[in-house]
């Protein structure tokens, strides 16, 4: 029989295990935001090896969890509930710098986005992506194109527009620039306007995660505490069981 409670430690495993997942999904992530952090590298974001320390160390300590609670060793266990404790900590913290730290990194890309060159390729390609998600056409208006309009600017009368943060945007035509060339009908709003949206409900899920991190953090930290109680009064029962006899 384990020293510790068999239902615990399936539940405690089963969620170190999805967190090892997080950790193969933020690694795979950061790869490919890489590309994207070269073009925008005037907003002062924050380094990329602070992100591949983060995602490394969800999907390590994850892996500490696992070994840990299946072996029952409380040097382990204890090791893992050091790691939960500094975790929450330093996600409180994220949180508060993300809360912070929001404004200014809005001003800079609104900065950005006046002078951002359309026609280099990494931007193209994000900004068409948007264009063909959001029903918008160019950064600031249709003419960040030049003459040479994209097939994802092309307005579509049976397109009904998207909703986000709540509000709905209706879809709205009008005839493309005289003198270029693309579809006859685009889209009217430009994508600046969404971009900062989706800036903000980037900020919006970043608070969530690292609160939320934080929140988990803390219920590690009691149950691993939890089960650290149990191996210790196994470990003494055992104990007192030897020195009867």
């Amino acid at each position: 029989m384990g020293k510790i409670n068999g239902c615990l430690k399936c539940i405690f495993v089963f969620f170190n295990v999805l967190f090892a997942i997080v950790g193969f999904g933020l690694i795979y992530g950061l790869l490919q935001t890489s590309t994207y952090k070269e073009e925008f590298s005037s907003l002062d974001l924050p380094d990329m090896i602070w992100g591949w320390l983060f995602a490394i160390g969800v999907l390590g300590i994850s892996s500490l969890g696992i070994f840990a609670t299946c072996c029952e060793s409380i040097i382990g266990l204890k090791l893992f509930a050091s790691f939960m404790g500094i975790g929450m900590i330093i996600m409180f913290y994220g949180g508060i710098n993300v809360a912070t730290g929001r404004n200014e990194i809005e001003t800079a890309l609104q900065n950005e986005l006046q002078k951002a060159n359309i026609r280099e390729e990494v931007i193209r390609s994000m900004v068409e992506e948007i264009q063909s998600n959001f029903h918008c056409c160019g950064i600031r208006n249709a003419t960040d194109w030049g003459n040479n309009i994209p097939d994802s600017c092309e307005c579509i009368s049976s397109n009904t527009g998207y909703a986000m943060n709540g509000r709905s945007n209706s879809l709205r035509c009008k005839s493309k620039p005289q003198g270029t060339s693309g579809p006859h009908e685009i889209y009217e709003q430009p994508c600046y306007d969404i971009i900062l949206e989706l800036l903000n409900l980037f900020f919006n899920i970043m608070f969530g995660f690292f609160f939320g991190f934080a929140v988990i953090a803390l219920l590690g930290l009691l149950i691993t505490i939890c089960m650290i109680n149990q191996v210790k009064s196994d470990d003494s029962r055992g104990s007192m069981y030897l020195r009867k006899y």
